[in-house]
């Protein structure tokens, strides 16, 4: 994959200037790219904040907002300092877990140097956007009862701890890696670590005030919808643009993207209508968001068939697990992060061993057309990518918001500003005066 290639270019240690030579700039693949950053920014800001947003009580849709901003802000800085070059760099020699620092404040990087034949900088710059988005995702599990100041330790402290680490270990020429794990755009970097850290983060912050017996309905859906909009759009950057080219892979990845949305969402409004008797506007929704975040690994390696089984099967499944999350396990994952997104990316990660066939329009045949064994093996590579992943992120995520609710007093905010809002109780502001 392109992705992995330009990772190696990167920790091979070729100096950029002399790379450039032998790969010239690209100007499609850069202007392609350029694009494809913003739309993945335009997924977090605005797409996910109104997304998440009017999905709380009106007394807490600010609170949302502000998080979604303050993450952004405070991810993009550390993104620069440091992490970026723990990512995908590492000083000359392999490191299978993390590293090294030889990009810190992007030191040596200039508009010409080049990863690939796209710029450097637009390279760490599109990656950026990934690590905005996937704290940015976890705060759905506790939205309307963390402290604001919890929230941003926890998420940069997540961020340096869990994402950056498994993003090495995917992408930046980790163990992962190397093994021949396929994720092309973050089933387990983004989806799996931020569904596991979301259901951790839900039990050891605890239920909303009421749950799960007082009603908690959703304020805004016309806000909903239009941050979900927003999302299926951008998520052709975060698909397509993995792709790093404008090519046949990228349109692939943008057509599988648009079948897997299609299918999660329409086969969530069936699973709703024979349970609940109606279809509702938020299942589709999330049933959207579920075939997104499920076709996500795999959706540099099948066809639109492919697509179209994986997003029926996210459509069916992560309805079925939001029902058992809140019924049978009762746990308080106020907007269904780890069934959306959890489930969805371990399911997509595990499927891109069956549907990776030549037979299903690929780009390298893994799966079942190439036969059983072949399938088997690659199979066995996901899994083994799915349960390191789950396994180091919940623990991590575990100690990490121990570590943060010793730092600042406990994790939730009171009762009594639980009651009020945290709107007004954290940001002294209303969403709305009406």
């Amino acid at each position: 994959m392109r992705k992995q290639f330009i990772a190696a270019s990167l920790l091979a240690g070729l100096s950029m200037p002399a790379y450039a030579e032998e790969l010239a700039l690209s100007g499609s693949n850069t202007a392609w790219l350029l694009t494809a950053t913003a739309l993945v920014l335009f997924m977090t800001l605005p797409g996910l904040a109104l997304f998440y947003a009017g999905l709380v009580r009106s007394k807490n849709v600010l609170s949302v907002l502000m998080s979604c901003f303050a993450i952004a802000g405070a991810v993009s800085i550390l993104w620069l300092v440091g992490l970026y070059s723990l990512t995908f760099t590492d000083g000359g020699s392999a490191q299978p877990i993390i590293g090294g620092l030889s990009r810190m404040f992007f030191s040596g990087m200039t508009p010409d140097s080049m990863a690939g034949d796209i710029p450097e900088v637009l390279f760490a710059a599109f990656q950026m956007t990934f690590a905005i988005i996937t704290p940015a995702l976890i705060i759905g599990a506790f939205a309307e009862r963390m402290k604001f100041s919890a929230m941003l330790i926890f998420s940069l402290l997540w961020t340096i701890a869990v994402y950056v680490p498994v993003a090495h270990w995917v992408w930046g020429g980790g163990f992962l890696g190397e093994m021949g794990l396929i994720d092309f755009a973050g089933g387990t970097v983004v989806h799996i670590t931020a569904g596991v850290a979301a259901i951790v983060a839900a039990i050891v912050v605890g239920p909303r005030r009421g749950f799960p017996k007082q009603p908690m309905p959703p304020h805004n859906l016309t806000m909903t919808v239009i941050g979900a909009g927003m999302l299926w759009v951008g998520w052709f950057g975060f698909n397509a643009g993995s792709a790093l080219a404008a090519d046949g892979s990228a349109a692939m990845a943008l057509l599988v993207t648009h079948i897997s949305a299609s299918a999660g969402a329409l086969v969530w409004v069936a699973c709703e209508w024979k349970r609940f008797g109606k279809p509702s506007v938020l299942g589709v929704v999330t049933g959207m968001v579920a075939g997104l975040g499920t076709i996500t690994p795999a959706s540099g390696s099948v066809g639109p068939a492919g697509a179209l089984v994986i997003g029926c099967l996210a459509g069916l499944i992560c309805f079925n697990m939001t029902q058992v999350v809140k019924r049978v396990w009762k746990i308080d994952d106020s907007l269904d992060v780890f069934p959306v997104h959890g489930v969805g990316g371990i399911l997509g990660t595990l499927l891109v061993a069956v549907f990776a066939s030549t037979e299903l329009g690929v780009f390298s045949g893994q799966g079942f057309a190439d036969g059983i064994s072949t399938m088997m093996g690659q199979l066995n590579v996901q899994f083994i990518g799915v349960m390191v992943t789950f396994v180091y992120t919940a623990v991590i995520t575990w100690v990490l918001l121990k570590l943060t609710g010793l730092m600042t007093g406990g994790l939730r905010v009171s009762a009594e500003q639980e009651t009020l809002g945290l709107d007004l109780s954290l940001h002294d502001e209303r969403g709305y005066d009406l």
